[in-house]
């Protein structure tokens, strides 16, 4: 699944080629996603201007004219595509994983602009599309989530209030959505690692630094994983055909059995399961 840092990617990406355009027609050629696409989709989004292109944890938003919304989430395996009219587009994938070239099959949603078309492929179809009406209604479907780890309300005041009774491994909170929105598996292991932090470590045994250390490389993971593109785990291109170049840094997240390359650490990286998912560390350096 697409994490904070490769939805950031796509936003960006989406930002540069439509903002200020009017959507033409919407063409649905499944509605059946994560969550059913309503049979008058086309009319609600017919002739609307989108003013910007925003993000919040992993969601996409468009933000149109008329202070309305489309809510845009990628699921397990969603990709958006850029084809632009009269342009032969060798690489037309917006962001992160899968092909760069549009996929012949799964091509599920198609948003027809006057010089191209945006296209949403989701081969397990967990991702969806909503119709937002206002602000108040966007801000309702967010309540139930935890603040970005890039905010400023992601602070130590934050942290230790929230961690003060849990007896949650660590891990498992940093890709917990309701406790902050946007961190997932990958990042949770190269978080942890800077923090020199053990993944399966209580999260009320926390200590007041080891939070600071938490929230300190929350945000240079990320910001690094933005600034470099995104990870491509699998075959990451940008909408310009570049890799995404952050998995060529990974500290931790599929090393095992490695050295650990930080500097005087004679550590072995490990991989074990915590709520189901593969965590990574260093068996020294992680306390």
């Amino acid at each position: 699944m697409p994490e904070l840092p490769e939805v950031e990617i796509v936003k960006q990406s989406l930002s540069k080629k439509i903002k200020y355009k009017k959507i033409q027609k919407t063409i649905i050629r499944n509605r059946n996603l994560r969550f059913k696409i309503p049979s008058n989709f086309d009319e609600l989004l017919r002739n609307k201007v989108i003013k910007k292109v925003t993000r919040f944890s992993k969601y996409l938003i468009l933000n149109f004219s008329d202070k309305s919304f489309c809510l845009i989430h990628l699921g397990m395996s969603g990709t958006i595509h850029l084809i632009q009219k009269n342009i032969l587009n060798k690489n037309t994938n917006t962001s992160f994983y899968n092909s760069p070239q549009l996929p012949k099959k799964h091509n599920h949603v198609i948003l027809q602009f006057k010089d191209l078309r945006v296209i949403y492929n989701d081969p397990r179809r967990f991702g969806f599309f909503t119709y937002i009406r206002n602000e108040k209604e966007l801000k309702s479907k967010f309540r139930n989530l935890g603040p970005e780890p890039l905010s400023k309300k992601f602070n130590i005041k934050y942290l230790l209030k929230y961690f003060s009774n849990k007896k949650k491994n660590i891990k498992s909170f940093l890709i917990d959505q309701k406790f902050v929105s946007g961190i997932g598996n990958i990042y949770a292991s190269e978080i942890l690692f800077s923090s020199k932090i053990h993944p399966k470590k209580i999260a009320m045994k926390l200590s007041k630094n080891d939070c600071k250390r938490i929230i300190h490389f929350s945000k240079i993971v990320l910001n690094n994983a933005i600034k470099k593109g995104g990870s491509s785990i699998r075959d990451f291109k940008n909408i310009s055909g570049n890799d995404g170049n952050f998995q060529k840094e990974f500290k931790v997240y599929q090393r095992q059995n490695l050295n650990c390359l930080r500097m005087k650490c004679e550590g072995t990286i490990k991989k074990i399961f915590l709520t189901n998912r593969s965590t990574f560390f260093c068996n020294t350096c992680q306390k």
